[in-house]
């Protein structure tokens, strides 16, 4: 009867425990990233000896009652809910984000990111740092910092397009942005109007550059065009100024894609497109859709500084919980990936996967647990109610 009592008391313990984790699931959840603990039991036996429980001559195995099992981690993927940071990120699928602290190593499913003082990209209100892949295909923490400002680039080259009326006396085409090597920005207008050689040269025009001063830029060029309306060769003329560090710069100006059509007195000529840029200051870090990390900055350049590292495990059980969403591992995982590479899963910005915690599941397991407490603790009363008849038993004189 004591043994019933420690049998009972095992599984008090063991369904006290099983609370505890479903108490702990339900909790989380609205904790982002959380996966679930399954509750599980396991019986106990003991081999030879009657200890406290009486055994027939040909039993050796006594029952010891019930063990809260190993817990295990439900690694099914959570609903991916939409935020509002640009660097909010989860993962669709296999794999898990690589982070770093203090020389080791961290992981974790989901998070909210942001550009930490020391210039890291970390996890809002810590120094987890977020890794990415480097040129050899290793994960490292990149710091922003000494990227906050783009270098300025020359212009080498201006196209434009649209339409040169034959019908038009002067075509005009101004706030050309034009950069030096050090990121000054230099406001050319380009002029066309026809020909006054003599005698006339149909459909030929001179062309005229003037800067910001209105001074003359280079030598006045001519553009011939044919009776189909296309631009003869050459088809770009080179005009050069000399920069405020001395330096001479020649700047194309290609006109291939200009028509001469005759549509009255207005051209619709314009600046198709052009190289250069003025120096620039990072305006904003976000996280593409193919997983890599863009910088953004005031010159409307961007820079992509590499892929978000992606970890594999052969075994997710064996990770270490931590708190906060953060897994460890005591090795290093199978492998390091890009975003939906190598059977890996997909990297989703703006979105934070929440708990996978299934309500309806847990309060099943919390009736089951509540249902096996209270009859361990109907054994243990009985068992004591009969220890009480026992000693109450009076010897027969």
């Amino acid at each position: 009867m004591l043994g019933a009592i420690y049998i009972g008391l095992s599984g008090m313990n063991a369904f006290s425990r099983g609370l505890q984790a479903i108490s702990n699931n339900v909790a989380n959840l609205n904790s982002p990233g959380y996966k679930a603990s399954t509750v599980s039991f396991s019986d106990a036996f003991n081999i030879g000896g009657l200890g406290s429980s009486y055994s027939g001559r040909n039993n050796q195995f006594h029952g010891a009652g019930v063990r809260f099992g190993a817990q295990t981690i439900d690694f099914t993927q959570g609903d991916m809910r939409q935020s509002g940071g640009d660097l909010d990120l989860a993962v669709q699928g296999a794999g898990f984000l690589v982070l770093s602290r203090d020389g080791r190593t961290y992981y974790a499913r989901t998070g909210q990111f942001a550009v930490d003082d020391a210039g890291f990209i970390s996890l809002q209100g810590s120094d987890y740092h977020l890794n990415l892949l480097n040129a050899s295909g290793q994960a490292t923490a990149i710091n922003i910092d000494q990227l906050r400002t783009n270098p300025p680039s020359i212009t080498r080259n201006v196209s434009f397009g649209g339409n040169l009326s034959t019908g038009s006396t002067e075509a005009v085409i101004s706030d050309i942005a034009v950069y030096d090597a050090r990121g000054t920005r230099h406001v050319w207008k380009v002029t066309l109007k026809p020909s006054d050689e003599t005698p006339a040269v149909p459909n030929k025009w001179s062309v005229t550059v003037t800067d910001e001063t209105g001074a003359v830029v280079g030598e006045e060029q001519s553009l011939q065009f044919n009776l189909a309306g296309d631009v003869s060769d050459p088809s770009a003329l080179t005009f050069s100024y000399e920069s405020e560090n001395g330096e001479q710069i020649d700047v194309e100006l290609d006109f291939k894609d200009v028509d001469n059509f005759s549509s009255g007195t207005t051209s619709t000529i314009r600046v198709a497109s052009s190289d250069g840029n003025g120096v620039g200051t990072l305006t904003g870090v976000t996280i593409t859709e193919d997983g890599h990390v863009k910088l953004t900055y005031s010159n409307s350049k961007t820079e992509d500084l590499g892929a978000v590292a992606l970890a594999s495990f052969r075994d997710p059980q064996a990770l270490e919980r931590l708190g906060d969403g953060l897994f460890r591992n005591n090795g290093a995982p199978a492998g390091l990936f890009a975003s939906k590479n190598d059977g890996m899963g997909t990297l989703v910005p703006r979105q934070i996967e929440a708990s996978n915690v299934d309500l309806a599941q847990q309060f099943g397991d919390l009736i089951l647990v509540q249902r096996g407490f209270q009859a361990s603790s109907q054994v243990v009363s009985i068992s004591n109610d009969m220890i009480q008849q026992l000693f109450g038993i009076r010897g027969q004189g």
